[in-house]
């Protein structure tokens, strides 16, 4: 814990020492082109981040981003969680470790390169299970510009949004094997004991959690899988995944997008609900890192299940403590809780706020409205009562 937290203060001096002067700022612009479209309709730049940096820019800042004509205000900020979901960030990449350099314009749990109406997205059967193409009337490659709107305009949050997370495993010695891994009993409403959980992926090698995420699915005896992160090819084509636990078990791969909103997220949502309808438990709910997609899958179980808002909450900020070192208490965990989980909530059953609403009834609703029957809903809820 305590390297995470010099690690945070590390990161946030850092960040003070990027600050240029106003007048630099004000003079500063920059042009790029997209080179990638990336699965989640995030648009990589020709322009490298230490170059938007020398050029007067710097975290924290609020920037004019120009998309072929259309401009789009957002701040300068390092990961997708310094904004909340739905909303846009210009985020700079600078890692010396894996000399990554690089400039990424997103929404965080959105899909910027649909809403900026340059490409459209297709399905495909192949990996990695999409293509893009350019919109009509797009020039490829397409232009991006920079300009100053506010400097410093997003600062303060910038600093209460930095999340520091480390991929070895001796970086977290309080944590054990199955915390480090984020795999956790889900226990909310009416859940029985042993029937559900959540965790990051199990096959998954890219944040150096998947031993660990399947050995306490081993331990737990989980018998059905819904990853919402990968098709079947590519969870088979992880290293070790023939040897894994995971894969003697029912799985289904989703390949959701992270927008929560769009139509195919929510057409997903609800295949992966039925087939916990049609298969026995325990189950295990994951995507990557366990932390977005399941979260908001794992929050809509808990409502229908008849949780607490505070409950579901303190499951989903579980997650911000284990990756994070996020404290219960701390501005940072209600500032983190209010931008992600109940924020997405109140989106998705079309409330103000979700404190004190019949989340029950709500989830249900949500159900419903995403084309699952009312046999399937009472289907789900039996066997996660069971």
């Amino acid at each position: 814990m305590a390297k995470r937290l010099f690690a945070l203060v590390l990161a946030m001096a850092m960040a003070l020492c990027l600050i240029p002067a106003m007048a630099e700022v004000a003079e500063a612009t920059a042009t790029a082109t997209v080179t990638e479209i990336q699965k989640y309709g995030n648009l990589v730049l020709s322009l490298k981040g230490s170059e938007l940096l020398a050029d007067g820019y710097a975290y924290g800042d609020v920037v004019t981003v120009t998309i072929n004509g259309q401009d789009f205000d957002m701040p300068v900020g390092s990961n997708y969680s310094d904004v909340p979901q739905g909303s846009m960030i210009c985020r700079v990449v600078i890692k010396e470790d894996t000399a990554e350099d690089a400039i990424i314009l997103a929404i965080n749990m959105g899909d910027l390169a649909t809403t900026a109406g340059i490409a459209t997205k297709e399905k495909i059967e192949e990996d990695p299970g999409y293509v893009w193409h350019m919109n009509e009337g797009v020039e490829d490659p397409v232009t991006v510009a920079f300009a100053m709107k506010e400097q410093g305009g997003y600062y303060d949050q910038w600093v209460m949004n930095q999340l520091v997370r480390s991929e070895k495993r001796e970086d977290y010695p309080d944590l054990t094997d199955a915390e480090y891994a984020n795999f956790r009993e889900i226990k909310a409403g009416s859940i029985a004991a042993g029937r559900l959980y959540r965790s990051s992926s199990p096959v998954n090698p890219e944040i150096n959690r998947n031993k660990e995420a399947d050995a306490a699915a081993a331990e737990a005896g989980v018998k059905t899988f819904i990853n919402l992160a990968d098709t079947a090819e590519t969870m088979q084509g992880y290293e070790g995944f023939a040897e894994s636990y995971y894969s003697k078990q029912a799985i289904i791969g989703l390949n959701l997008g992270v927008d929560f909103t769009a139509a195919d997220f929510r057409a997903g949502l609800a295949e992966g609900f039925r087939f916990i309808a049609a298969n026995d438990g325990p189950y295990l709910v994951h995507c990557n890192e366990g932390k977005d997609r399941a979260g908001f899958t794992s929050a809509i179980l808990e409502c229908l299940m008849g949780a607490t808002d505070e409950e579901v909450t303190a499951d989903y900020m579980v997650t911000f403590y284990n990756y994070y070192g996020v404290q219960p208490g701390t501005e940072q965990y209600d500032i983190v809780a209010n931008a992600n989980i109940r924020k997405s909530l109140a989106t998705a059953f079309g409330l103000e706020d979700i404190t004190g609403a019949d989340l029950a009834k709500e989830a249900e609703e949500y159900l419903l409205e995403i084309g699952m029957t009312q046999e399937e809903i009472d289907a789900v809820r039996a066997k996660l009562a069971e």
